[in-house]
């Protein structure tokens, strides 16, 4: 992708304050691009406009959404790179938290999606959501993380279904990366070789690669990792 051809227009990103998120933001800049932020820790983002927002309270979210696009004049693309997780097995994680993880990880990408819809139809834009390689291959200890991430899978092949000829809608399915997403796990369930982690500014232009395909053209999914990725196939 040749990034002196291509705008990404205007993007907003959930998550966009750390990690995956923050790599495309860069990403954006640098392709000429109009990012925002909407993350629940906004302390850090200095490049772009950002909201401050937990993406598991809906209305919270909706108003943000609405707030960010007649900030921009309208919005070209959705990235839903907010995300968390918490390990254990099923009866050792206590039930709020566990389903704060669906909360976040699924609710938080369909509260996102449904407030921002109009404005990507209007643009015939693109919803861009991020899953897993553990949305491909249930593992233990990560009931909450799997059943969420599986989720938002079947969410964007459905929304693909339901609005195909309006908007576009990419899955992406990373593998591990380095992020500060591990930071706060338990030592048992951090990764011990993080030479096989991939760098989250890769994954990223991928999803600019997803952006750029013309109109009538889609990249329904696409599975990115390191080489040695060990929680794929």
């Amino acid at each position: 992708m040749n990034s002196n051809t291509f705008n990404p227009g205007r993007v907003l990103v959930t998550g966009g304050a750390s990690g995956l998120g923050a790599a495309v933001v860069s990403a954006v800049l640098e392709a000429g691009g109009t990012p925002v932020v909407l993350d629940r820790d906004i302390r850090n983002v200095a490049a772009a406009k950002a909201f401050e927002v937990d993406v598991s309270d809906r209305e919270a979210v909706t108003a943000a959404v609405e707030e960010a696009a007649e900030t921009l004049g309208g919005l070209d693309a959705v990235v839903t790179a907010a995300g968390t997780d918490r390990c254990g097995r099923l009866d050792d994680v206590p039930a709020d938290e566990w389903e704060k993880v669906i909360s976040v990880n699924l609710l938080g990408t369909v509260s996102v999606v449904r407030a921002a819809l109009p404005y990507l139809t209007s643009s015939h834009g693109r919803v861009i959501t991020i899953a897993s390689t553990l949305a491909r291959r249930g593992v233990s200890d990560a009931t909450a993380y799997c059943a969420s991430k599986f989720g938002v899978l079947g969410f964007s092949q459905a929304l693909a279904a339901e609005t195909g000829g309006r908007i576009g809608v990419t899955t992406i399915i990373p593998g591990g990366m380095k992020t500060h997403f591990f930071d706060d796990r338990d030592e048992q369930y951090k990764p011990q070789d993080d030479s096989r982690l991939n760098d989250p500014a890769r994954v990223a232009q991928a999803i600019l690669f997803a952006l750029s395909q013309p109109i009538g053209c889609e990249v329904r999914e696409m599975l990115i990792c390191h080489e040695e990725e060990g929680s794929w196939p």
